[in-house]
């Protein structure tokens, strides 16, 4: 072997070695980046916009993976978790979803039954009244053929909202005194003898309108009144 051999085999092994230093070099920054960042972990970020009170659907979330040091304690890593939840408030796309942006759906307790009306969407709703907000339920009844004045009432106080249905275009009949354009389906939790109160004033009340209750505000009434009339202000 001359000289020339010689010195061609030396830079081989010269390449060789460099190219094992830079390999051990990135393996050494892998290993170093992966000990900074630990493992990963499984979460869920939102692929819209979600309203408030409304129900989730996991159609409305992505699965990502992110390092578990950096995914906070309260992020949703199952989707199950979804199940009977509403949002909190109003949820931003691309937020990660974390359980204190969501709550239980409000649920029946005993003795209570569900039962939907369908309320003006303009004067009834005015979209502040949410699920698990409590309402009063006012309705105004015509006078009688004879000669008897018109009368509003209040059907029920403190009524809890279960749900809030999507805003429906109605098509009644032109004699309908009633008529309105649109109309939401809204479901109460009450008692038998509430829900009776509440099909009753669907059913023959001319407007049936609710009034949101201030949290932690009061259910109950006085007698006197839960009846108004013209004359009651003369």
């Amino acid at each position: 072997m001359n000289s020339r051999q010689r010195r061609g085999v030396i830079l081989l092994l010269l390449s060789v070695l460099c190219a094992v230093g830079a390999f051990a070099g990135v393996l050494s920054v892998i290993d170093d980046v992966e000990s900074k960042v630990g493992p990963e972990t499984t979460a869920y970020k939102l692929t819209s916009d979600v309203k408030p009170y409304k129900a989730l659907d996991p159609g409305e979330f992505e699965k990502v993976s992110m390092p578990e040091r950096y995914v906070p304690s309260t992020a949703v890593t199952d989707l199950a978790e979804l199940r009977g939840k509403i949002a909190v408030t109003q949820l931003s796309k691309g937020s990660l979803l974390q359980r204190d942006m969501i709550v239980d759906r409000p649920a029946l307790k005993p003795g209570q039954q569900e039962i939907a009306i369908m309320i003006d969407a303009a004067t009834g709703v005015a979209g502040k009244i949410t699920p698990g907000a409590k309402v009063n339920i006012y309705a105004t009844f015509d006078g009688g053929t004879r000669g008897e004045e018109p009368v509003s009432k209040l059907i029920v106080a403190g009524a809890e909202v279960l749900d809030l249905g999507k805003i429906t275009a109605l098509e009644p009949d032109r004699d309908d005194k009633r008529r309105i354009d649109q109309a939401v389906p809204i479901t109460f939790a009450l008692d038998t003898k509430n829900a009776q109160r509440v099909a009753y004033a669907e059913s023959f009340a001319s407007h049936v309108r609710l009034a949101l209750v201030a949290p932690g505000g009061g259910s109950s009434t006085e007698r006197g009144d839960r009846t108004y009339t013209l004359d009651g202000d003369k």
